[in-house]
């Protein structure tokens, strides 16, 4: 195949999406493919440096500039080519190829419900509510999606208006992998590092700063564990954050909830045979998030055998599987006290588990995990790929010696 991917510019500061489109690059270049990549480049960018100016220039460079660079590329290229969208957000670009093969990627939809006001966790100003509407008006203009959950698609559906027979659901891979690591290593590992390393010795939780990952919750539901511990008059086990700095007041105050004798530990930029140390070593992964795209460190702590507690609405629910524990989301404008309690209580069930039932959650989590390891993700484009070529009327089964698709 001919396969033209479109991504993010780099003065975007994006880094997942760029990332990804690296990733779709290789993967089908080395099955055979021949790929290029097509993004903006600094022009109006270049010269302006005051970050609210230079906001705006790159939207000139993306959204006046670059399309009508991209028309002259587009007459260079042979009628079978498919274009890739790697993420929903480029929209704006889609017309441009409407009338050609293409699919697109999309990967979550959070900043348009957000921007129409079905997210009150994550207010979305006026610019930012116009910006997302030109981005809708311009994917919905798409023939083909590929969503990366049933959560996505069902918002492609809702937020959209896209049918769902123009959807394709293919669940991510893991970007590395992610297996228990053994005892001995693992203690080693972690030891190294200054963190605690013995089995079981530890709670986890790995993510970002943004408002959706709940980290004032996760610290309120581990300062009622704590209580209860204490109450109990058994020691906690610490808790170590896997992500920034805290910030802000609200996070501040439930970190002073925290009981005396009770741990929050946090700390960036782990490399990753210290991240798989940690999700092998932990008691319990615990990941209550308000939303997510997909929610990757679910996976990750289950592959590595990390009993998983998480958010009872999708896709965290759709990712976990039946052998993640689950707790209610934190319902918008209430008081984290009493879900906190709740969650605590789930939590000190899962750590009370004899060893013949944690053991058979553990088998159960990565027999669950391992379809997100296999390198199934790029075989489940490509076969939707085909399928858009097929309906534009060109054999993926008659392939000339330069790559390209011949029509029938």
């Amino acid at each position: 195949m001919r396969i033209a991917i479109f991504t993010h510019p780099p003065f975007m500061n994006s880094q997942s999406m760029p990332r990804f489109a690296r990733m779709l690059e290789e993967a089908y270049t080395a099955r055979g493919h021949t790929v290029s990549l097509h993004s903006a480049v600094p022009v109006m960018r270049r010269w302006i440096t005051h970050p609210k100016l230079a906001k705006w220039a790159g939207y000139v460079d993306q959204y006046l500039l670059f399309p009508r660079a991209f028309r002259k590329t587009l007459r260079t290229l042979p009628p079978d080519t498919l274009f890739v969208f790697c993420d929903q957000a480029l929209g704006p670009w889609c017309p441009l190829v409407a009338d050609r093969p293409h699919v697109v990627h999309a990967h979550d939809l959070l900043a348009l419900r957000s921007a129409l006001g079905d997210i009150p966790e994550n207010p979305t100003s006026a610019t930012g509510k116009a910006y997302q509407r030109y981005i809708r008006q311009g994917f919905q203009q798409a023939r083909r999606f590929i969503a990366i959950s049933r959560r996505t698609q069902d918002d492609l559906i809702r937020f959209a208006g896209i049918p769902r027979e123009r959807i394709s659901v293919v669940y991510n891979d893991l970007n590395h992998r992610f297996a228990p690591m053994p005892d001995g290593e693992a203690r080693a590992v972690l030891t190294r590092a200054n963190l605690p390393a013995d089995k079981g010795s530890m709670l986890l939780h790995v993510g970002g700063g943004q408002w959706y990952k709940n980290r004032v919750g996760i610290v309120s539901l581990y300062a009622a564990y704590a209580r209860r511990c204490a109450q109990a008059g058994t020691a906690p086990l610490p808790l170590l954050m896997v992500g920034p700095p805290p910030s802000g007041a609200a996070l501040q105050a439930a970190l002073a909830s925290v009981p005396a004798g009770a741990h929050v530990i946090f700390r960036q930029g782990l490399d990753q045979p210290t991240l798989v140390a940690a999700y092998t070593q932990a008691a319990a992964f615990l990941f209550p998030s308000l939303a997510e795209g997909f929610g990757w460190p679910i996976v990750e702590a289950q592959a590595c055998g990390t009993l998983t507690l998480t958010t009872d609405e999708a896709p965290m629910s759709e990712v976990g599987g039946p052998s993640a524990f689950y707790v209610p989301r934190l319902p918008y404008g209430a008081s984290v006290g009493p879900w906190a309690e709740t969650a605590a209580e789930t939590l000190i069930g899962m750590l009370a588990l004899s060893g013949a039932e944690r053991e058979h959650r553990v088998q159960q989590a990565q027999a669950w995990a391992s379809q997100f390891n296999t390198g199934a993700a790029i075989e489940g484009y490509l076969g939707v790929y085909m399928d858009v070529l097929r309906e534009a009327g060109y054999r993926d089964n008659a392939v000339s010696p330069d790559g390209a698709i011949k029509p029938c």
